[in-house]
């Protein structure tokens, strides 16, 4: 072989080689950008994920703080119940101290348990205000919560 057919059998494997490295280079760069792509996406994906799993912490810890707000409420409006009940036991209480018809246990004397123990101890006729008995005066009593005095 001449030795310019060596050197054009050489210059032509460095062509190819060239050719080889050329395509290899831009098949491997087409690989990076694809998977450049993917990771873009992947990224965008997660950015929307983080977003919404973030609002969804946010829609969380509001229902949270309004369930300790109402919480807190109905502590509230449970102390407040309570002093009302304690408040209108004490005004129950103070109204059967100075009730005259209430025993000293808080149960109510009715007017004809009242009637019957006068009635037994006068000999069967109990003298009331003015003179009435107390038949009369409970006549006398129905009939003016009837007119509204």
């Amino acid at each position: 072989m001449s030795t310019g057919a060596i050197i054009a059998i050489v210059i032509g494997a460095l062509i190819v080689i060239a050719i080889i490295a050329w395509l290899s280079s831009r098949a491997r760069n087409r690989r990076l950008e694809t998977r450049r792509v993917e990771a873009r996406e992947h990224r965008e994906h997660a950015t929307i994920a983080t977003a919404e799993a973030e609002k969804s912490q946010a829609e969380a810890d509001a229902r949270a703080a309004r369930a300790r707000r109402e919480a807190a409420e109905a502590e509230q409006a449970a102390v407040e119940a309570r002093q009302q009940r304690r408040f209108a036991r004490e005004r129950h209480e103070h109204a059967d101290s100075i009730d005259p018809d209430v025993d000293d246990d808080g149960r109510r004397v009715d007017d004809a348990d009242a009637d019957n123990a006068e009635t037994s101890r006068t000999g069967g006729m109990s003298e009331t205000r003015g003179g009435a008995t107390s038949e009369t005066r409970s006549e006398e009593t129905r009939s003016t919560e009837t007119r509204g005095y």
